[in-house]
């Protein structure tokens, strides 16, 4: 394997000027620049990474926690943070947790380990404590999609309460007077914003709103609502609270052999990619994934590359949601459901 020495020798110049050259640092002609370059091609030298992060304590890493990477939205993040990563020539590792505290812990622990520079974390539940094991070892945290309340971190993530409640209010104008949210689960801010958000909408009415706490998966939606459809009063409209559950929540309704809008209408949070529908029909709040994933990369490297002597106050940045209205809301309901 070709060493620096090697290039030096076959380019005719010192080391040093090779190390520039690599490194785009320091002040280096175009023609012996010309030279180091083709004497890097005709070698096939590859620099040793390994050896640099040992002198600038950097590995050029970083690494994106997601809860659940099949899901389109998770993917679409990841890529807007792989391709900021990328731009900002750094590598990026993509750990997923599948909602599991246990594998949260353990991947930040073995990351810190690994020394990466930074950390992009979707908390599973409560992240508090694996976020600070890496605060602790120096390295940056950023939060993303979710809220730790209590903890010191930047945090960027979308306004879902706000999100779910212009879906309330839309089911409101449109004449719904009960209504039921199939959630996640209990003690994940994503789903307690997006219940609290639509239940406000909706008590302001002085409609009915149900809660179902579930998974933020496709079976769950279906069993969730199942459940709905047996409570009393009888929602004649459903919010799924991410877009697995609403995938599920169709499911459902299709074995009760019920239709959408007609027998029941069916709002989302999270609109899916266009390459994975044919024909727009979902009713969702959708949220800007590949702007959070590129943003949250910008902000992790602002912390990388700070002033650890001073380090500046953690920032929350709260990216608002598009209500995009489509056919699975419906038209408005008669006032009276004899008309």
């Amino acid at each position: 394997m070709a060493t620096l020495q090697d290039v030096a020798r076959r380019a005719g110049v010192a080391p040093i000027t090779v190390s520039r050259v690599v490194n785009n640092s320091g002040y280096v002609a175009q023609e012996v620049r010309a030279r180091v370059e083709a004497a890097v091609a005709e070698l096939g030298y590859v620099p040793n990474t390994l050896a640099r992060s040992l002198r600038s304590r950097r590995t050029n890493t970083l690494a994106l926690v997601l809860t659940d990477l099949t899901n389109p939205f998770f993917t679409t993040v990841a890529r807007g943070a792989e391709d900021a990563a990328s731009d900002a020539g750094l590598m990026m590792i993509v750990c997923n947790t599948d909602e599991s505290a246990e594998e949260e812990a353990k991947y930040v622990k073995l990351l810190v380990q690994h020394r990466v520079d930074g950390i992009l974390l979707v908390p599973a539940c409560d992240g508090a404590e694996p976020l600070r094991f890496a605060q602790r070892h120096g390295v940056p945290v950023v939060v993303l999609d979710r809220r730790l309340p209590g903890v010191a971190a930047d945090t960027v993530r979308c306004d879902s309460e706000r999100g779910a409640r212009e879906l309330g209010e839309l089911l409101v104008g449109l004449g719904h007077r009960a209504a039921a949210v199939l959630a996640g689960p209990v003690g994940v801010s994503t789903s307690d914003d997006r219940v609290s958000g639509f239940g406000a909408a909706l008590a302001t009415s002085g409609a009915v709103c149900a809660v179902y706490h579930g998974e933020f998966t496709q079976d769950s939606g279906a069993a969730l609502v199942r459940a709905a459809l047996a409570g009393e009063p009888r929602p004649t409209a459903l919010f799924a609270a991410n877009n697995f559950l609403t995938i599920g929540a169709l499911r459902g309704l299709r074995e009760l052999g019920l239709r959408v809008p007609e027998d029941v209408a069916l709002v989302g949070f999270d609109d899916l990619p266009p390459a994975l529908v044919t024909f727009p029909f979902l009713t969702v709040a959708a949220q800007p994934a590949y702007e959070m994933g590129r943003l949250a990369v910008e902000v992790l490297l602002a912390r990388v590359r700070g002033d650890q002597e001073a380090p500046a106050p953690t920032r929350e940045i709260v990216l608002p949601t598009e209500l995009i209205v489509r056919q699975s809301s419906g038209a408005r309901r008669p006032a009276n459901p004899r008309e």
